[in-house]
């Protein structure tokens, strides 16, 4: 039978227990916080009062600091071509009927929870007055409209085995942002991140939990899934990130230099997301490989600390890049 066609036949498998897996890993609407539980109320009379507060505990977040909140807003914000990407999975029908298409369900109450956090940055950015609001549109607008490519192709196994590992470098990113806010003194945004981190370890446990479960449907293929994205190394979703006047992905790498210099998000979290999942899909005890899934199962589990050495060996520039998001005299 063709790979495809497995593959097709393991997702609308499945397909009855994603309810569950909402009902687990997702927050109703209505029971979920919104980005104006954090920000001032332009309803209120002490609106001005509350946007200088934020203002005056910004004045003391780095430069360094902000263009890694800016990225990471960027990111958040350009969910419409994550879900667009997502919708086109084997196995994930979109032209069905919505009520009883779970993985479509899944996908647009994932995109639903995801969008709340670019919201909240984006007017927590706007509110600061540290960046460059249009410079960041203007970005913004271009990762959209560039699109990306993760290296999965259609392929809901790997596309699956890529949110694992994103979701959970995003909260390491998130948590790291919101612990370095509130070491300046800025509770609000340390909380902001905070929650945000909390989502985003969420969707991490429901993704991981995808893979497991089809690991127990068709081990073989979800092995040689697995390790060829570790093969293609797992690209962020904004690694085309580029500023006004750039060409696609030249912002990304001062992105990551800045990310490695502050410790947000390292060549080392990198191992040990991988380390994490190689434990909880428990690869040393899944059977009926074939040959080939066999290799790939070698490959993974060697792999961590053939990464780590590569990792200790890594270099990065000490300058700072200066972006258009942010201006230079904004680090104080």
């Amino acid at each position: 039978m063709a790979e495809k066609n497995i593959r097709l036949e393991v997702m609308q498998a499945l397909e009855p227990k994603v309810a569950g897996f909402m009902d687990s890993f997702l927050i109703p609407v209505e029971k979920i916080w919104q980005p104006s539980d954090f920000l001032p109320d332009s309803e209120q009379d002490d609106f001005l009062e509350k946007v200088k507060e934020i203002r005056e505990e910004s004045k003391d977040l780095g430069y360094d600091f902000w263009v890694t909140m800016v990225a990471d807003t960027i990111t958040e914000e350009a969910l419409p071509t994550y879900e667009s990407w997502l919708m086109d999975v084997v196995g994930i029908d979109q032209h069905g009927d919505y009520k009883t298409n779970g993985w479509a369900k899944w996908v647009r109450a994932w995109t639903g929870e995801e969008n709340r956090h670019g919201d909240v940055l984006n007017k927590y950015l706007y509110l600061s007055g540290r960046v460059n609001m249009r410079e960041i549109e203007i970005t913004t607008q271009h990762l959209i409209s560039d699109g990306f490519d993760i290296g999965t192709d259609r392929d809901p196994y790997k596309n699956f085995v890529y949110t694992s590992f994103q979701e959970l470098a995003t909260n390491i990113s998130h948590k790291r942002v919101g612990q370095m806010a509130k070491k300046k003194g800025n509770a609000l945004l340390g909380k902001m991140c905070t929650i945000i981190a909390g989502d985003e370890m969420r969707h991490h446990l429901a993704y991981r939990e995808f893979v497991k479960t089809i690991f127990g449907e068709d081990p073989s293929g979800m092995m040689l899934a697995f390790a060829d994205m570790m093969k293609k190394k797992i690209v962020m979703p904004a690694h085309f990130l580029r500023e006004s006047g750039g060409t696609i992905g030249t912002a990304f790498e001062n992105f990551s230099n800045c990310a490695q210099r502050l410790g947000v998000y390292t060549a080392q979290d990198y191992v040990d997301i991988l380390r994490k999942l190689n434990a909880y899909w428990e690869l040393e005890t899944i059977r009926s490989l074939n040959e080939e899934a066999e290799k790939a199962r070698d490959y993974l589990l060697k792999l961590p600390a053939r990464l780590e050495r590569i990792a200790e060996r890594m270099k990065f520039p000490e300058d700072q890049y200066h972006f258009k998001w942010v201006e230079p005299n904004g680090a104080l």
